[in-house]
């Protein structure tokens, strides 16, 4: 990390205040931060603590766009943003967004990222140069003339990132670059945006709810926020050595809760940032290695009984290429199952045939005491529900409350049995304190959580959830997995198509592992995290509680981590 303390903040808060206009408190609070340029900063905390406003203080959308009361000041280059515009601030601000799909402005990649220098008038050739520069600075160039829409998630990433780095900005400000990522995209997200500020020397701000993923390459500061407050503003090792994480729900790195739980005092001088940088001494490894062995394992789960059943299963969109080729995988009843693999491996595909919005080329469906082909969309809708990924293509009213009823009414249930369903629902995934709000007024996350309430509240035999936790914070995610594992007790059986390896490992049962459309793997969530060719071969990433065990010499670490998931799922329980 280099030494950025001498150097003139080029973003500072100074008991910085705002409310927006619709609320009646305020979000921010009492702000007082200093970012300077060749700075990483993380900015981290629960859902609704104002770390999305204290981005849109710096990158101009407050004052501009999103109308309120401001106390304080907040400078960018020693000006105050309520002097400057917009334009002017993303000049030196540039904002990758969470939904990259928002930020696409051109037909083409090379269109998208001229947008900002044709703005400027700038000339040929000039303007290819540059555009050649920054597409292959993010290493997008191979595909400046392709559609956004016909690109990976991590595709459409690389454009947004060039899209600001062609205008040579001194912040670069990225907004839950993680959340729709496949976990070795994600990884390779990390490495590119710790490429682009050694590359730059600009300074580098993340909102982001995975730490540990983000902590895959070093960070200078991490600022925590709860309630519109900076609770903490330290280095990642301070931080992670204390409790203020878990009890402002962040998740701590897996690796750490496991030390804790083997009675290890975990201090700044372990550098616990990174399981690459931690020093255990041999009384931390002893210790760690007691812990295992002294913690039984489960007993095997009883079998299930099979609810359904894909037999040889293939699909194409274009006639071509198959999306799917010779799916065959059983679904159990009351089972948690994990389907992962990376961006464009089939997953979602899979679900939207198993649900009827595509029909298969060839294989058969079978639902367990049905005639599943022959069912209607909404027929299969009564056993089958389905929580898209991106919110706002489910969300059709306008309050949050109807939105969840909407499926109730649809079938005809009396409103008197309406209305406690939907206020369980509410209150289940945290939105009751938002039951009279518009969904507008809603984060993504929290629109997220208002899609998964429309679909609990139906009580299906089957509820399919493509990635349930992006966007959520700790309490939230728990919250709502909980949720659904109290639903796997009562015989609901849950399907999770996800990118996020904690989900995977504490949550699901069994998972399957997708690649190029195929089924490379069904095993338990412990087998596949701890198999290194299997990990490069799905694009996933191995389980830092893998990289644990192997530093204290444990022999087994594929038992060694199925033991610590059972010891967490039971210290949480209790």
């Amino acid at each position: 990390m280099k030494d950025t303390t001498e150097r003139e903040p080029i973003i500072e808060f100074r008991d910085f205040g705002f409310q927006y206009n619709a609320q009646a408190e305020p979000t921010l609070k009492g702000i007082d931060l200093q970012i300077r340029k060749g700075e990483k900063v993380l900015i981290a905390g629960p859902s609704g603590c104002g770390k999305s406003t204290l981005a849109h203080c710096i990158n101009g959308l407050i004052p501009f766009a999103y109308r309120g009361t401001i106390t304080g000041s907040v400078t960018v280059r020693g000006r105050e943003t309520q002097d400057l515009s917009i334009f002017a601030l993303s000049r030196t601000v540039g904002t990758v967004l969470q939904d990259s799909d928002g930020q696409f402005i051109g037909l083409t990649v090379a269109e998208d990222i001229a947008f900002a220098l044709e703005n400027d008038c700038v000339q040929e050739p000039e303007l290819h140069d540059r555009v050649l520069r920054a597409a292959g600075a993010v290493g997008i160039d191979s595909h400046l003339l392709n559609a956004p829409d016909q690109l990976s998630g991590g595709q459409k990433q690389r454009v947004a990132m060039a899209g600001v780095m062609v205008d040579d900005v001194e912040v670069f400000l990225f907004d839950e670059p993680l959340a729709n990522l496949d976990p070795a995209t994600g990884k390779s997200a990390m490495e590119l945006i710790d490429e682009i500020h050694d590359r730059t020397g600009a300074a580098v701000i993340i909102i982001e709810h995975r730490l540990e993923d983000v902590l895959h390459r070093s960070m200078d500061r991490i600022v925590l926020m709860n309630e519109g407050r900076i609770i903490a503003d330290t280095d990642p090792d301070t931080l992670l050595s204390g409790e203020l994480l878990r009890s402002h729900g962040i998740r701590e790195p897996l690796y750490v809760t496991a030390l804790k739980y083997a009675g290890v005092r975990v201090t700044p001088e372990l550098k616990p940032s990174s399981i690459r940088s931690l020093r255990l001494g041999p009384e931390e490894k002893q210790k760690v290695l007691d812990w295992y062995r002294r913690t039984p394992p489960s007993p095997a789960p009883p079998p299930r009984p099979v609810l359904l059943k894909a037999e040889d299963v293939t699909f194409s969109y274009d006639g071509r290429r198959e999306t799917l080729s010779h799916i065959s995988l059983e679904i159990f009843r009351g089972e948690s199952l994990a389907i992962v693999g990376t961006n464009g491996a089939g997953k979602s595909t899979f679900s939207k045939v198993v649900c009827g919005f595509e029909k298969p080329q060839s294989g058969t469906l079978c639902f367990t005491g049905l005639d599943w082909p022959s069912l209607s969309l909404k027929e299969r809708a009564d056993h089958v529900g389905y929580v898209m990924q991106n919110p706002n293509q489910m969300i059709s009213k306008p309050m949050i409350f109807d939105e969840v009823a909407m499926g109730l009414r649809n079938r005809n249930v009396p409103e008197e049995e309406i209305r406690p369903r939907v206020e369980q629902a509410l209150k289940t995934c945290g939105l009751w304190p938002f039951r009279n709000w518009p969904v507008s007024a809603l984060s993504f996350g929290q629109k997220k959580r208002v899609t998964i309430a429309s679909i609990l509240v139906l009580e299906p035999e089957i509820i399919i959830l493509d990635e349930p936790t992006a966007g959520q914070d700790y309490r939230h995610y728990t919250e709502i997995m909980e949720f659904l594992r109290e639903l796997n007790a009562r015989g609901v059986t849950v399907v999770m198509i996800t990118h996020d390896m904690h989900l995977m490992l504490e949550y699901a049962d069994r998972s399957v592992v997708f690649s190029q459309g195929r089924v490379i793997a069904d095993d338990s969530s412990a087998a596949i995290l701890t198999d290194p060719d299997l990990v490069r071969r799905a694009s996933l990433k191995e389980t830092s509680l893998y990289g644990l065990a192997l530093l204290c010499g444990i022999d087994e670490p594929k038992e060694f981590v199925r033991r610590f998931i059972d010891f967490e799922r039971e210290a949480y329980r209790s």
